[in-house]
């Protein structure tokens, strides 16, 4: 089982976007897909449409009280499950302060899931938190979502900076490029720019109207606009992440 965090430290990149177009892509070629939506905003569970079943299930799960199995839902769609959104998911930061075996505690649900699924897409929180050093210790990849812009670009220095603070292990980070712009040349100029660092992937999420439609679709791109230029992107994306992270 592989597990991908979408996460940035700054919100509105695009990483929900990303999450539920790339989770439906990893299903459709056959793997069995878990969403894990750690965002308290709930816009990954809001797009496949799926609500609770449990009360407080997320700091429940947490706390020790509950196993994943009972949060976890079905989509409408073959081979994605779903753990959503609940609000007691803003309340992690002090279940995992009081926890002295936190980061064994992400590690420990990780490891429940590894004979069900084959890939865990968690959508995250942005921000540096417990939680997210919490997510960091225990997925195998922190995907991060960047819009190329000057202020994308310290956020991605941020991060890296804290990894290094944290002694984490930066192999882990891998970036795309979102909601690009190539008539822009401050666009062009920074994908050159962090490009150089060997983090992202050469494929790229343009800005498209497609993309912000998800919202009223409820759904993935390529239910919805199968024949679009932005579902052949996040499609191209899929594929080249695949080649990295599949041996």
């Amino acid at each position: 089982m592989i597990s991908i965090a979408l996460y940035n430290l700054k919100g509105g990149v695009g990483k929900t976007a990303t999450c539920v177009n790339l989770s439906y892509l990893a299903a459709q070629d056959g793997y069995k897909v878990l969403l894990w939506d750690l965002d308290p905003q709930g816009s990954t569970s809001f797009y496949y449409d799926v609500s609770p079943k449990v009360k407080a299930g997320t700091s429940r799960l947490f706390s020790e009280q509950l196993d994943p199995a009972s949060l976890i839902m079905q989509t409408g769609y073959e081979n994605i499950d779903i753990i959503p959104a609940d609000l007691t998911a803003r309340n992690l930061e002090l279940i995992l302060e009081e926890m002295k075996s936190s980061r064994r505690r992400f590690k420990t649900i990780l490891h429940q899931l590894e004979k069900q699924y084959d890939f865990v897409f968690m959508d995250c929180p942005p921000g540096f938190s417990v939680l997210s050093e919490n997510i960091f210790h225990a997925a195998d990849i922190v995907l991060m979502p960047t819009i190329p812009t000057t202020l994308s670009v310290r956020t991605y220095e941020a991060v890296k900076q804290y990894f290094a603070e944290k002694s984490l292990d930066s192999s882990k980070l891998m970036c795309c490029f979102t909601m690009v712009d190539i008539r822009k040349n401050m666009h062009n100029e920074i994908i050159e720019e962090l490009s150089r660092d060997r983090k992202f992937f050469a494929n790229y999420i343009p800005y498209l109207s497609d993309v912000e439609k998800m919202g009223l679709h409820q759904a993935p791109l390529a239910v919805y606009a199968p024949g679009s230029y932005a579902a052949r992107c996040f499609s191209d994306l899929w594929e080249e992440m695949k080649e990295g992270i599949i041996a």
